[in-house]
């Protein structure tokens, strides 16, 4: 019985980071924490979504696509780090109901710093919020490449999202209360009870598609099954063992 791979160490996160950064431009890759973010709105898509489908949104932002004469090697060690971070956040959740997500530090200077006076909606938002940020657009970045979870006609699966999303800029007047209104009714302690909040808002997501993600199709008979002592439908006159069912 082989033994499950384990998870990243925080020097392989540092170095998929550094080797995510280093990709062909003009693409922009996701850093580590929208990664992280990304393969959980994978994970909790209502459909198995294969690795080769997944994988290639995480090289840039807007969907464009890496050039032919990539380097195998750099894509190589990129690909089996993703997928043994992939598999150990599954892993996780399946066993533990938990997980710990790759998110900012609060306490670095540079996320409680405005990057500049030319963007009020960042400015506008928590502490709290612009550390969750990266992590929050990465898993809205795997809803947008990846739809079925937002169109799932459920209230449940949207209120869940905008537990979510509520850390991420509100532009329109629409998002400006949603998260108004959360903050009135399901305000957020410290950043400890946001990271809580996030996840376990994950795992709700996890739950609420599990039956759509692992739906097996059924296979319709258009006729009746036919028993072997039966007449065979060929009209043959035969029982259907010494007809059609002699194999």
């Amino acid at each position: 019985m082989s033994t499950p791979q384990t998870d990243l160490t925080d020097a392989e996160f540092a170095e998929l980071d550094e080797l995510l950064a280093t990709t062909p431009e003009p693409l922009q890759p996701l850093d580590a924490s929208m990664l992280d973010g990304y393969l959980c709105g994978v994970l909790v898509q209502p459909r198995m979504i294969d690795i080769e489908e997944w994988l290639p949104n995480i090289f840039d932002y807007d969907g464009g696509l890496l050039p032919e004469d990539a380097d195998p090697v750099w894509l190589a060690r990129i690909q089996a780090l993703v997928d043994r971070r992939y598999k150990a956040l599954n892993r996780a959740m399946v066993e533990n109901g938990w997980f710990d997500p790759v998110v900012l530090d609060l306490d670095d200077p540079s996320n409680a710093d405005v990057a500049s006076d030319e963007d009020p909606t960042f400015a506008a938002m928590s502490p709290i919020s612009r550390a969750l940020l990266p992590w929050v657009a990465g898993f809205q970045h795997a809803c947008l490449c990846f739809p079925e979870l937002s169109e799932m006609p459920d209230d449940a699966v949207m209120a869940a999202l905008a537990r979510l999303y509520r850390h991420l800029p509100a532009e329109t007047p629409e998002e400006k209360e949603v998260v108004a209104t959360l903050d009135r009714d399901h305000p957020l302690k410290d950043f400890d009870d946001a990271v809580e909040e996030l996840v376990v808002t994950v795992a709700d997501l996890r739950d609420l598609t599990e039956e759509h993600r692992y739906k097996v199709e059924t296979v319709r008979r258009d006729l009746p099954k036919v028993g072997r002592n039966d007449p065979c439908p060929c009209g043959s006159g035969r029982k259907y063992k010494q007809c059609h069912g002699a194999n």
